[in-house]
Parts: C-alpha cells; structure tokens; sequence
C-alpha cells in the first residue's frame, strides 16, 4: 500500500480505506517481507501468485498485462503446465531505501551496479537480488517447475550477475513503465547460481513452509 498506493501511484489508494492494498490473486499468493536486521524496518515485499485452485484456467497476471504480447512459441512452452508456473508480483521497495540521486520514482532503486563479483559485494547485498532469492525459495519449496515476473531488461541483467537467469519471453509493454515478461525455469536457476548463493537458496528452501493450494 505506501509503495503501490502513496509513493507511486500504481493503484487508487482510495479504493483501499482500510490502507491494506490487495487484488482477486491474493487468495492463492505466497507473501515475503524483507526486513532491514539493524533497523528493523522492512525493506521490500514480494509475492508469488500460484494457479487458481478453483478456476484453474484463470489467466496469470503477466497474461492480461501481456495481451497479444507474448512470443509464440515461448508463450505456450511457459503456459505448457500452468499448474507448475508462479509469477512473482507486487515487488516493491520502500521510499526510505530508494533515497539515492535518481531512485524516487522506481519501484526498486537503481540497479546499475558495477561489475562484480559476489564475494566483493558481500556488504551490500541488494534488495531486489534479496526478494528475488525469497520468492525463488518458495516457489522451489512449493514443487513449482519455473516463474514468471514482469520486469525491465535492466533488472534482468542485474539479475544475471549473481547467476538468476531470467528469459525474455514477450515483448516489453507498459506496466507500471516499460516491462517485460521474463521466465526462469527451476533447471536454469540451479544450474547458474553461485555456488555461494546457492547455500543460501538452500538455507531459505529449508526455512519456507510448504505451499498448500487447497489450504
């Protein structure tokens, strides 16, 4: 809600009185909070939305955001077995972590960072490279075979650093700015990762509750 409703303008904070944001997709999304440890304050929030228990054919929503958008042949691969996909959504980061020159008005903050190698960016572990780790712990402790997320190029290649492969998968579109759909299989985001990071996927893996989509 202070990200999507009051920072950004995403959605009409006055359709949420209550100042709890939520969509027809969070009956049946698995939610993460990151929080700030010396602080406390949270940092940034993901969710990984599931298919629809009772309508099972119910569109993700990357498919009503990518009408007509998406490309052929990796379109219907990706949907092939929609009830081993997830898309992760309303990834935000709040104004007091996105301070920098530049970064007010962006969801996440900047993400041009140098080039460099995990074990000399150990002290500032980024938040979205964070979210991203949470939401790929959940979506590999729950049985999902691959995810979907609607971002920019940008933070794909920021991604790509820390070995998250991301495959664009439709043509970019304007979503909350200029987005596209990219796909990563859980064989690709295994077979990538640092071995580092990959210890920690496994920490957080064990740490998740498994995904009950009839809970």
């Amino acid at each position: 809600y202070e990200v999507y409703c009051r920072e950004l303008c995403y959605e009409d904070a006055n359709e949420f009185p209550d100042g709890l944001e939520k969509d027809v997709y969070d009956v049946h999304s698995r939610h993460c909070l990151l929080q700030h440890r010396s602080s406390g304050l949270y940092a940034g929030c993901i969710r990984l939305v599931f298919t629809d228990p009772v309508n099972p054919g119910t569109p993700f929503p990357f498919e009503q955001s990518c009408a007509g958008k998406l490309h052929p042949e990796l379109g219907k691969q990706v949907l092939a077995h929609r009830h081993l996909l997830g898309e992760y959504s309303r990834i935000a980061v709040p104004e007091q972590f996105r301070r920098r020159k530049g970064e007010k008005h962006t969801q996440l903050g900047n993400l041009e960072i140098p080039a460099i190698k995990f074990e000399e960016s150990r002290q500032f572990m980024h938040i979205p490279f964070g979210l991203y780790l949470a939401g790929a712990a959940i979506a590999v402790s729950s049985g999902l075979e691959g995810v979907v997320a609607m971002m920019e190029p940008r933070l794909a290649r920021h991604l790509k650093r820390f070995g998250m492969i991301y495959q664009q998968v439709g043509e970019i579109v304007d979503h909350h700015g200029s987005r596209a759909p990219f796909y990563c299989s859980r064989n690709t985001l295994f077979k990538h990762l640092d071995p580092e990071i990959r210890k920690m996927l496994d920490d957080l893996i064990t740490e998740v509750p498994t995904y009950s989509k009839t809970a």
